[in-house]
């Protein structure tokens, strides 16, 4: 690429706009654009970032060829197009130079100031990553996006047109890239879009990666769109004809224009509900713009006037807005020869929001525009929610996988008992509603009224639905809530409450896992130096005594091991295991995530139990002769267990039980387990031949008597020909 100077001589600013002449968007047409709506002084600042740019990137070259500044005036375009501030556009010109070039941030911010270095930072890859796998590299640049974006929204708005760009211009690559790029498009940067409410770009993109990922399918689907203009061209021209003559009776000030869907829109339906193009009846649709709220609802009046309404098409977006802002009526219309229409009313400020979303809050700021402000405001809100979220995540790949399900809103809206609305996407159920009102409320929810009906926790919710919240100060998250909850939040707090909680009791079982090593070598008043402990969470990598407390307890480390290295100052895990005979550890049935009771064996108190360590779990405990726990790979971390004296809580067992086939047999057994104090989990039942079924109960017990007691009550019914233990 040639010097920055004879650039300037080619490309030079002033001077006319070459758009029209050679095809190519060059600097000179984009300060042309900007003298539009920035001041002149602003424009050559702008300028200054271009020459700049172009040397930092000089000798770079994109995969088709040309030089890679016109990459950089591409982005700075279409944020251009979407009349950004300046500092927006000099961002858009450099954003690659930190991560592409030996530039520092320090130098940008020196030459332009911070805000432009922060934000050319935050759409910049992290380059320098440790993590185990690709996919963790990518998560973790997507974190550190998103983070920038909360600090300024402009960040997501550059990193949106740099997509944008490079899914234009995705025909250089190789195919199962353009693929790849086409689908983390879809999954990712087109919802974002989405949320924000730029719904123009958003159409662009998922356009472009249909185009880009199924060339075929989108070339097929365009030409069919372009032969329904030309064959329903006189049916549009009518439908459009009426509405204007109607609405000139009823004296509305409106405009009509036609709309069509994009093609990933017509591509998702088909696939989706398994239909042909032909069975689409939304394809094209018409909008209307008029100039106020109340005009809207007027026309809307009209057109269920002039065309019969298809009953439950309506959606009124004015009332209740769309997460991102987006503000419309909806309805569907039977149109001249049965032909359905799709009419979308709403007014010219929220047709401003609808194409540019949270952008419109720069194109716009200066009016007083309610609708540009709901759209801030909910873009705000969501970006406080992704901060929350990121906290309470473990890993990227967690955020990441709560940001992917934050970002697919099929929604419905629910009421509080004060008349308060939740919106939650579709197949919410009554934890996520818990958590939508209140973090504290989800911690604590037992049950809800639903419509005055108590309902369990798993109800799943629908539309319009009065729910009220039961709390209790003794409940707490259970594990199971993540099986049915699909709300980014419910999830993350949820995760969070129980990785806290797991921490605190793995650190009470490392406790007594290490003093009984302790007492097995030594002797119970045997006190630990700091200096023996520094020594060791050095070797281990590990920030403090709770620490190390805590990997014991999950089993990522052996106590006797660690022990070892305390007592020798030696790295644990070069010393060969020693001998863990001794007392077994006591287990109470209380401890919660940290020791749990296998399901291959299902142990109650009374059996003879052992137990192996699963890494990140804690203890599993087996019956003694469960044939799981003589696998190879559980030899070298068992760890010897007996019950407690008093044992507190019920345990989960299996009962196998063979009876005549009777009428009512099934019923018989249920009340008889119920009248003994247990609960039923679980039935499964086969039939062993025409006479015989088997039933498999799942239940709980306190410990073995209270089994036998059970197994005893259903031996005697009549209908019982063999029970036993599973």
């Amino acid at each position: 690429m040639t010097s920055p100077d004879s650039v300037k001589s080619q490309l030079s600013y002033p001077g006319k706009s070459s758009k029209k002449g050679s095809g190519r968007y060059l600097i000179s047409d984009l300060c042309s654009d900007l003298e539009d709506y920035l001041k002149s002084t602003q424009v050559a600042e702008v300028y200054r970032a271009y020459l700049f740019g172009a040397h930092a990137h000089e000798g770079q070259k994109r995969i088709s060829g040309e030089p890679y500044i016109f990459h950089p005036i591409a982005v700075a375009r279409i944020m251009c197009e979407m009349r950004m501030d300046y500092k927006s556009i000099i961002a858009a010109l450099l954003h690659d130079v930190i991560e592409d070039t030996p530039t520092l941030k320090e130098q940008l911010a020196e030459d332009f100031g911070d805000e432009v270095a922060n934000l050319v930072d935050g759409v910049s890859k992290l380059t320098h990553l440790d993590s185990v796998s690709k996919a963790e590299q990518q998560a973790e640049n997507f974190r550190k996006m998103l983070l920038a974006m909360v600090k300024d929204i402009r960040v997501i708005l550059i990193k949106l047109a740099d997509r944008l760009h490079n899914m234009r211009t995705l025909g250089a690559m190789r195919a199962d890239k353009r693929r790849r790029i086409s689908k983390e498009t879809i999954e990712i940067y087109a919802p974002i879009a989405n949320r924000l409410g730029i719904y123009n770009l958003r159409h662009e993109l998922l356009d472009l990666s249909i185009k880009n990922a199924y060339p075929m399918r989108y070339r097929v689907l365009k030409n069919a769109c372009k032969e329904v203009v030309g064959h329903r061209k006189e049916i549009f021209l009518t439908i459009e004809t009426a509405i204007k003559d109607r609405l000139k009776v009823v004296e509305i000030k409106a405009k009509v224009k036609h709309r069509r869907k994009n093609i990933y829109s017509i591509y998702r339906k088909m696939k989706e509900k398994k239909i042909n193009f032909k069975e689409l009846s939304d394809v094209y649709g018409v909008r209307i713009l008029c100039n106020s709220v109340d005009d809207c609802y007027r026309i809307l009046g009209v057109m269920h006037n002039l065309y019969k309404p298809i009953p439950g098409k309506f959606k009124d977006y004015l009332a209740i807005p769309k997460a991102n802002g987006y503000q419309s009526l909806h309805t569907s219309l039977f149109g001249p020869h049965g032909v359905p229409i799709e009419v979308q009313i709403r007014t010219k400020s929220m047709e401003r929001v609808a194409k540019s979303g949270i952008a419109a809050h720069w194109l716009y700021k200066k009016g007083d525009d309610n609708s540009t402000e709901t759209a801030q405001t909910r873009a705000l809100e969501w970006l406080r929610g992704l901060l929350e979220m990121q906290q309470k995540a473990g890993s990227s790949l967690e955020f990441l996988e709560s940001v992917k399900v934050d970002l697919f809103p099929d929604e419905i809206y629910v009421f509080t008992p004060h008349g308060d609305i939740k919106k939650l996407p579709r197949g919410a159920t009554v934890v996520d509603f818990a958590y939508a009102v209140h973090t504290d409320i989800g911690n604590t929810c037992v049950a809800a009224r639903i419509e005055r009906r108590m309902s369990p926790l798993s109800s799943r919710l629908y539309n319009g639905q009065l729910v009220e919240i039961i709390t209790s100060e003794q409940s707490r998250p259970h594990p199971s809530w993540l099986n049915y909850v699909i709300t980014a939040k419910a999830r993350t707090h949820i995760r969070h409450f129980l990785k806290s909680l797991q921490q605190e009791e793995a650190e009470i079982l490392g406790q007594r896992l290490l003093q009984q090593a302790i007492n097995q070598q030594v002797g119970k008043e045997y006190i630990l130096e700091p200096n023996q402990v520094s020594h060791v969470l050095e070797n281990y990598r590990l920030n403090d005594y709770q620490d190390l407390l805590s990997e014991i307890g999950l089993g990522n480390r052996n106590a006797s091991m660690v022990v070892k290295a305390l007592l020798d100052d030696q790295d644990g895990e070069d010393v060969t295991q020693l001998d863990a005979s001794g007392k077994p550890l006591p287990i109470k049935g209380t401890e919660g995530l940290v020791v749990s009771y296998a399901k291959c064996c299902r142990p109650v108190p009374g059996d003879h139990i052992v137990s192996h360590f699963s890494q990140g779990r804690g203890l599993v405990v087996h019956r003694y002769n469960c044939k799981n726990m003589y696998d190879p790979q559980h030899s070298n971390r068992k760890q010897d267990v007996q019950w407690a004296e008093h044992i507190e809580g019920e345990f989960q067992t299996g009962i196998r039980v063979e009876v005549n086939n009777q009428r009512g047999a099934l019923a018989r057994m249920a009340a008889t387990i119920s009248d003994m104090s247990s609960n039923i989990e679980q039935v499964n039942q086969s039939e062993k031949n025409g006479l015989i079924t088997a039933i498999e109960f799942i239940i709980t017990v306190r410990d073995r008597i209270h089994l036998a007691r059970i197994m005893k009550k259903l031996r005697a019914l009549a209908a019982v020909n063999k029970i036993f233990r599973i």
